[in-house]
């Protein structure tokens, strides 16, 4: 079977060479054994051993030797020259790495739901570089399943999911609630009251998220609570194209309050079942934070109950 150099299996040319490429280089670039040493921090007869065995592993003479001076060979210069580009690039890999979790200017890699991107997030960012303003964020927008996706696999560290998972390897703390409305066409029969309860628009037909999203779950779940299955008119990806379609009289929707008020809906606090959902932060259960992660954390877990904006009341209906 043909092994390829990115595989680290037992027997792979990588696994074997690995752990000799850096004396290997060190000799090569002072022609000395013993200076090789001194700067390796290791026994003279120690690194002579290595290396022969580095040559006998690969079946050529690397080195010509003119007692405890060397010069390289033909197949010494080849090797060389890949050695020096490995360890180039794992030098690079490291030192990015130490960047990203250096504590003052480090990265933190935060997922977030759609619906908390237009006021939430940058609220929260503009609050945490106050004190913390060189440290760097990668932002990811998604819908629940797929952040706990990314989380498992290493792309986020953190994220601010709704609903909170109940999966093992996933710690989540809740952090805060958001009410959900009923959304109605102006023209609508209930556009003149300020509450209403779910079951009132049993009847209805539906727009919603997608399955998978968050939000369209606690939808099923509210109307299911409520004593009926929605009617489903049009499924989306978006919370703003949803009030769209309200807008125009295609259905209605329960979904968070917006960030600015959108002419042609109304929103009504649902007073049965109590319609809210929880936000919380995630992340992969035993995964060691970074210095910025961790201090981003904490930021974050000290907002409990105090994470959103806060949230008028549903206007008048007009």
């Amino acid at each position: 079977m043909h092994t390829t150099p990115v595989e680290l299996a037992s027997g792979s040319w990588a696994t074997v060479l690995a752990p000799q490429l850096a004396q290997f280089v060190a000799v090569a670039r002072t022609e000395h054994v013993s200076r090789a040493a001194a700067l390796l921090g290791m026994p003279q007869p120690t690194l002579s051993r290595s290396i022969a065995r580095l040559e006998a592993e690969l079946g050529v003479a690397l080195l010509a030797r003119h007692g405890r001076a060397v010069s390289l060979t033909r197949a010494g210069r080849e090797l060389l020259a890949s050695a020096e580009r490995a360890l180039a690039e794992v030098e690079r890999g490291a030192e990015a790495l130490r960047a990203d979790a250096d504590p003052a200017t480090g990265l933190v890699s935060f997922g977030f739901l759609h619906t908390l991107g237009p006021e939430t997030v940058p609220g929260l960012l503009h609050d945490f570089r106050a004190a913390n303003p060189r440290i760097r964020f990668q932002l990811v927008q998604d819908h629940g399943a797929a952040m706990v996706a990314r989380l498992l696999a290493g792309g986020l560290d953190l994220c601010l999911i709704s609903p909170l998972p109940q999966d093992p390897r996933v710690a989540v703390r809740r952090l805060d609630e958001q009410r959900l409305n009923l959304v109605v066409p102006a023209g609508h029969r209930l556009a003149g009251r300020r509450r209403v309860r779910l079951a009132e628009v049993a009847k209805d037909p539906f727009v919603v998220l997608e399955t998978g999203y968050g939000l369209r779950r606690i939808t099923d779940e509210l109307c299911a609570n409520a004593g009926f299955a929605p009617r489903i008119a049009f499924e989306g990806e978006e919370t703003e194209t949803l009030r769209g379609l309200v807008a125009v009289g295609l259905g209605v929707a329960l979904l968070p309050p917006p960030v600015l008020p959108r002419p042609n809906v109304v929103e009504l606090a649902v007073t049965a079942p109590r319609a809210v959902r929880q936000i919380g932060l995630a992340w992969r259960e035993g995964q060691p934070d970074t210095p910025p992660v961790a201090t981003f954390k904490r930021f974050l877990l000290a907002r409990r109950g105090s994470l959103l904006p806060g949230e008028p009341e549903p206007p008048p209906a007009r």
